[in-house]
């Protein structure tokens, strides 16, 4: 079997696992409740443009919503812990394997980015001074695209940790100036700075030392990509839970030290642990900046409160996986953990989370003094409630599921 054959098969069994769970997805509420949202943002937005502030800061909004697209790489290469052993010895013919990998993922994010290009551009044309061509801009996020995607595959080769983080730095601050350098500036300025840092980033990336074919880091990559498609549909239901990266974040080692030592605390100061060291924290994170950013940015209006609501269960679904970390481990057969430990640890920890979330979410409409006073209390009640109803949704849900 040739390696490119290899990787076809791979990818083709991968998705036939994923795609069974698709029919889930489309009957759960959260897809009805997104193409809903999504028509009334659609109504919104259509709305929106007849009535255009004439001070809305519309280069920066182009930056803002162009940029993490542009910049963002990533490749799925299907290569698996076995392959140190069985594939090692072909490092010199890994070409055919590798090239489709770094392929997809350029073409792929390039139609996502195009998308948002096209769906953001009646708001640029009639608020930019000078907007700049469609196809002009479209040609550029392609050349800044492959810019950013090739620094991102000579990443995953560099020997070193230390060298890798830098140069993603680097690559992000520097794509995000050559972008703005095109939203601001003429196109000849523009793409005079953008041969000079583009030839010279480049150049750059031949100064470290890399290997051929970085096996463990695209194994380790792999197994990252795929434990977030499973945690995706971890949303809809049950999935088997595969290796999840796991993140150091030493400034939150104490975090969950203060639980009462005992038999019926173990699972939750287990759980406390593993969500502080997990994916699953980072999304809720960016989850959190950005609805309170879509928050402060439509506070004033009702689509505040609607996106805070919107954002505050979202939040909720994704920290239902909680319920997944553990599940399948052998420890609560041989260790005393008390019936029903793992659901009450799970159920404690999303109600406090989210929670938590609740208010921090709904803070930007209190900064702003939200013109109707009862509409600012009523959006936080509303919040609290939501995330009560999920609390008891998921409690019997889940002990349905141990019954049976």
């Amino acid at each position: 079997m040739d390696l490119r054959t290899l990787r076809s098969r791979r990818k083709a069994a991968f998705w036939g696992k994923i795609v069974p769970y698709f029919p889930y997805v489309v009957q759960s509420g959260v897809a009805v409740l997104t193409f809903i949202l999504f028509i009334a943002f659609a109504a919104w937005y259509t709305s929106f443009l007849k009535h255009i502030p004439p001070d809305l800061p519309i280069r920066w909004i182009m930056l803002i919503l162009l940029a993490p697209l542009t910049v963002y790489a990533s490749f799925r290469t299907y290569l698996q812990p076995a392959d140190l052993t069985f594939l090692l010895p072909q490092e010199y013919r890994m070409k055919p394997y590798l090239t489709p990998a770094y392929r997809s993922g350029v073409i792929y994010k390039l139609i996502g980015l195009f998308i948002l290009l096209i769906a953001v551009w009646p708001l640029y044309v009639r608020s930019s001074p000078d907007p700049k061509p469609l196809w002009l801009l479209a040609l550029v996020l392609v050349v800044l695209k492959i810019i950013s995607s090739y620094g991102a595959w000579q990443e995953l080769r560099m020997s070193s940790a230390r060298a890798r983080s830098g140069y993603r730095l680097l690559r992000w601050c520097l794509v995000i100036l050559m972008l703005a350098a095109w939203i601001w500036q003429s196109p000849l300025r523009s793409t005079l700075f953008t041969i000079l840092v583009g030839i010279n980033y480049v150049l750059s990336l031949r100064l470290v030392v890399k290997h051929q074919v970085p096996w463990e880091t695209l194994i380790a990559t792999e197994k990252s990509q795929a434990s977030r498609v499973m945690l995706l549909l971890g949303w809809f239901v049950d999935v088997p839970a595969e290796g999840q990266k796991v993140h150091t974040r030493r400034w939150l080692s104490g975090v969950g030290n203060t639980v009462t030592w005992g038999q019926e605390a173990s699972f939750r100061y287990l759980l406390i642990k593993t969500f502080v060291r997990s994916e699953l924290l980072g999304i809720i994170i960016r989850l959190t900046l950005l609805s309170m950013v879509l928050v402060w940015w439509t506070g004033n209006s009702l689509w505040g409160p609607i996106i805070y609501l919107f954002f505050l269960f979202a939040a909720g679904m994704q920290l239902s996986t909680l319920r997944q970390y553990h599940r399948d481990s052998p420890a609560a057969s041989f260790y005393p953990v008390p019936e029903g430990a793992p659901i009450d640890a799970a159920l404690r920890l999303m109600f406090r989370v989210q929670t938590a979330l609740a208010v921090i979410m709904w803070l930007p409409m209190l900064v702003l003094g939200y013109t109707q006073p009862m509409m600012l209390l009523f959006s936080l009640a509303a919040g609290i409630i939501l995330v009560v109803l999920l609390r008891g949704r998921f409690a019997r849900s889940w002990r349905m599921e141990e019954e049976d």
